[in-house]
């Protein structure tokens, strides 16, 4: 594939006269990077205004960004007036996930992303998805550079990428490779601002293993104290961390508790243990939720998935005094829009000025749009008669039909697995297109088949049916969990008959690759078994068997009344007592 060719960075860092604002609150500075009381008052800075706008998990929706940009442009003139600056920083994910990123490895968001004027971008599990340059998603001899097409882009991006606890496996140093930092140092309304990269612990477990299996991760906490250390010692006032790890929250009034925030997600847990002064602000990602709230004193933004919001913290600036004004509420590109059309919303104002799409970033893109197109639009054959819905957590017809199309498409096989992290989006009613199928399944992964016995899937299922995450959809199996004397009991019957399956029964099992090879925990505590990979994308075995149908129907696939999996209670399952 040809390489598309890095723009040049253009200018992000404006400077002017300050206006005055009302009492923003302090945050605790480090006595060291604090102006003395000596200090004479003709080398004191104006107090100036840093806005921080961060995106996540864009996932290739490229056609989000022009809209973006209008937004940005209005922001940055806001601050041009007033002597401020703006640091647009993403939290990563950001290639993988469209045909018009994906057919050129993430080129596309890249070479945008440099005309946008990023600052920074922090490096997600699905960053590893491309893995070696070219077509093959996994290396196929022991020449492949397991991690080619990411560090293609990054060597060639006029922005750093920040990673600080990915680490090399065998030596347990921070890996090394072209223009991916621990943290980097940049000038923003005069002042120094420290960047400084993370990526989730989940990282290695949730993309392919093939493509990570050399390496290792410190812990967030452990890094982020490390690096904001040295970047005090090289000059830095104000520290900001990308991390692609998230939260979740369902409200934005500023209250973590009224808003329903997840108490332990992990980018919380980072913040409260952070001491008091090291961070200043975090753009998080990774669970594609929101978050625009204060812990442990430290604002942290995430703004969703798909491109389809932007976050912002408003701080003030002077003489080592760094100043939270505000945390912004996600600001959605096209507000109240369930399935937006960036290319044709209607937008308020933003900063007093109409939002204006960006048309040199619209042609810069318009190749990659055009590539796609095609198969994008191409017909599959099936109608769906409704919407057929995805669940990350819960049985779904989604997630039921990517199982059956799988078993089907498998001679031989008895059970078919799909794990709920893979299902991307749901599938629109009317004529089924390509487009739509990729978007709800962009992964590259291969078909992989083992041989399990009716007690070891009881395992399997077990270890998945206790913890949250991606819930394990199936196929060719009726599965019922009950809780006796303190244990969960689980019953196997092939689908549509009567009698149970005996432990010993040995069953041919289809899934992914990804799944297989170790990937979301999905071996549990079950351990030697044979995986056979095989050649074919799981994704063209799915278009092959859909092309096969006529219609299809949500309420076939999933009956809430009559589910596959009979639980005796939402994910995570405890059968032990409350005292």
């Amino acid at each position: 594939m040809n390489r598309w060719p890095a723009l040049l960075l253009l200018g992000l860092l404006e400077l002017g006269c300050a206006a005055a604002e009302p009492e923003p609150r302090p945050l605790s500075l480090p006595q060291s990077a604090s102006a003395t009381a000596s200090s004479e008052a003709s080398n004191a800075k104006p107090e100036r205004r840093l806005s921080i706008v961060g995106t996540n998990d864009l996932h290739g929706r490229v056609l989000a960004l022009p809209l973006l940009a209008g937004y940005v442009a209005n922001l940055r003139a806001a601050r041009k007036a007033d002597g401020g600056a703006v640091l647009l920083l993403d939290g990563g994910d950001m290639y993988q996930g469209t045909l018009e990123s994906n057919l050129l490895e993430g080129r596309p968001v890249r070479d945008a992303y440099a005309l946008l004027g990023y600052a920074a971008v922090t490096v997600g599990n699905h960053e590893f998805d491309f893995g070696p340059a070219g077509p093959a998603a996994t290396p196929q001899s022991a020449t492949d550079d397991r991690r080619g097409a990411l560090l293609a882009l990054a060597k060639e991006a006029p922005f750093p990428f920040l990673s600080s606890n990915i680490l090399d496996r065998a030596s347990g140093a921070r890996v090394d490779w072209p223009n991916i930092k621990p943290r980097v140092l940049v000038e923003a309304a005069g002042h120094k601002v420290a960047l400084i990269g993370v990526s989730t612990a989940e990282t290695l477990t949730t993309t392919i293993a093939p493509n990570v299996d050399d390496l290792t991760m410190k812990p967030l906490l452990a890094a982020v104290t490390e690096q904001a250390a040295l970047a005090r010692k090289e000059g830095a006032e104000v520290v900001v961390v990308l991390a692609h790890a998230g939260g979740k929250c369902k409200r934005f009034t500023g209250d973590s508790v009224s808003d329903e925030c997840e108490q332990d997600a992990e980018i919380f847990e980072l913040a409260r243990g952070l001491p008091p002064g090291t961070v200043h602000a975090i753009v998080a990602g990774h669970s594609h939720a929101g978050v625009a709230h204060e812990v442990n004193g430290i604002p942290i933004i995430e703004q969703f998935a798909y491109g389809s919001a932007f976050g912002r913290i408003d701080l003030k600036l002077a003489n080592g005094s760094v100043k939270l004004e505000k945390i912004f509420a996600p600001q959605e590109l096209c507000p109240g829009a369930k399935q937006p059309d960036f290319d044709t919303c209607e937008t308020p104002p933003y900063e007093g000025a109409p939002v204006v799409r960006d048309r040199s970033l619209r042609a810069l893109l318009q190749p990659a749009i055009d590539a796609s197109k095609a198969r994008r639009e191409e017909e599959l054959g099936p109608t769906l008669t409704t919407e057929i819905k995805r669940s990350y957590d819960e049985e779904s017809a989604l997630g039921n039909l990517f199982a059956d199309l799988m078993l089907a498409g498998v001679p031989g096989a008895d059970v078919a697995f799909m794990n709920g992290g893979g299902l991307r989006a749901h599938l629109p009613q009317g004529k089924l297109r390509y487009g739509a199928l990729f978007e709800s399944f962009p992964f590259d992964n291969r078909i992989a088949t083992v041989t399990l016995t009716v007690a070891e899937l009881k395992r399997i299922l077990s270890s998945n049916l206790n913890k949250s995450g991606g819930i394990l959809s199936v196929a060719g199996l009726e599965v019922t969990a009950v809780c006796k004397q303190g244990a969960l009991v689980l019953e196997l019957r092939r689908a549509g008959k009567k009698p149970v399956l005996s432990d010993e029964t040995a069953l041919t099992v289809v899934g992914s690759d990804f799944l297989f090879l170790g990937g979301d925990g999905f071996w549990g505590d079950v351990r030697d078994k044979q995986v056979s990979v095989k050649s074919e994308l799981m994704r063209d075995v799915m278009e092959s068997q859909l092309k096969l149908r006529k219609t299809v129907d949500a309420a076939k696939l999933f009956d809430s009344k009559k589910p596959r999996l009979r639980l005796p209670s939402a994910r995570p399952i405890s059968c032990q007592k409350s005292k």
